[in-house]
């Protein structure tokens, strides 16, 4: 077994290595913190003084998650669809392959080094957007209470809109919904190896990964609007089984949408989260052991 380690975590540094050079990296973090940067701009408000401070705080986790998002789906499939091909080219893949190397080392390696990198991505952008949050929320927090203490307001409500500014910064529930994007990046890196254990394209596999993930989307609302139609007839049974069965190959993403809640500034409970963490542990061991199963019949 430390063996098997060893061999992963070498693999995993190579790839990871291999991932810091590509050019498409440096140019989606620098679109990702120009958009987190951007937050730094006030945008015209239609509320009062008081909702002021608290749609800034909103707009600044919005657009960081949503940068954070886009960043870590587009990087888990550009990435990993390039991994094997260029070892392939580069043919690093039959100078590993000749070593006792098995291929489930292999394919674990590589999705380990996409997985790295994202997690080091997302941890620098999580600095950046905390450091954005504390410093927003004690000048908004400074403002809002001067603001409220010039115009009279009773104690207890100025203690409660100190409560709903905090509740809009820096919290636990941002940190989970930051990990519940790199869940879902982790279950999109994962279908998108087994997809180039069997495409010779990268394109193909960026491709099909991309509209995988669209699909998973909308996989809820298409299943139970089916078994609406389904109910009552007498090969339901038959209809939900296989339905049952597509859903449980293809992941529902719409259980990774976190963030709008959390935007809110609503607590993220810990069972939802450890409940998103089993699903995408799950999805990353279902699609590797699938990608292995494959990868082992090609001739090289």
């Amino acid at each position: 077994m430390p063996s098997h380690i060893s061999r992963i975590l070498v693999i995993a540094h190579h790839a990871f290595t291999q991932l810091v050079r590509m050019k498409v990296f440096y140019f989606l973090a620098v679109f990702a913190v120009i958009l987190i940067a951007s937050n730094f701009f006030n945008l015209p408000q239609h509320e009062g003084p008081e909702s002021t401070g608290v749609n800034i705080l909103r707009s600044i986790k919005s657009w960081s998650l949503g940068a954070m998002t886009l960043f870590s789906v587009v990087l888990s499939i550009v990435a990993t669809a390039l991994l094997l091909p260029k070892d392939v080219e580069d043919r690093t893949l039959y100078t590993i392959l000749a070593k006792p190397v098995p291929r489930l080392d292999y394919l674990a390696g590589k999705l380990l080094g996409v997985l790295l990198l994202v997690f080091v991505s997302l941890a620098l952008m999580d600095v950046l957007m905390t450091g954005i949050l504390h410093l927003r929320t004690n000048m908004i927090l400074e403002a809002q209470v001067a603001m409220a203490e010039r115009r009279g307001w009773p104690a207890e409500d100025v203690l409660l809109l100190k409560k709903d500014i905090l509740a809009q910064g820096a919290t636990f529930s941002l940190q989970g919904a930051v990990f519940s994007v790199f869940l879902r990046a982790s279950i999109i890196a994962s279908m998108s190896l087994l997809i180039s254990t069997f495409s010779s394209s990268t394109l193909f596999t960026t491709i099909i990964s991309f509209l995988i993930y669209f699909i998973g989307h909308f996989q809820a609302d298409a299943r139970a609007a089916y078994f609406a139609q389904e109910a009552g007839t007498s090969d339901s049974w038959i209809a939900k089984a296989l339905t049952l069965l597509v859903s449980l190959v293809l992941p529902d993403f719409q259980l990774f949408n976190v963030i709008d809640s959390v935007i809110e500034g609503q607590v993220l409970p810990l069972f939802i989260l450890g409940k998103l963490t089993m699903i995408g542990v799950f999805y990353a061991v279902f699609y590797i052991i699938a990608s292995w199963f494959i990868f082992a019949e090609k001739e090289f």
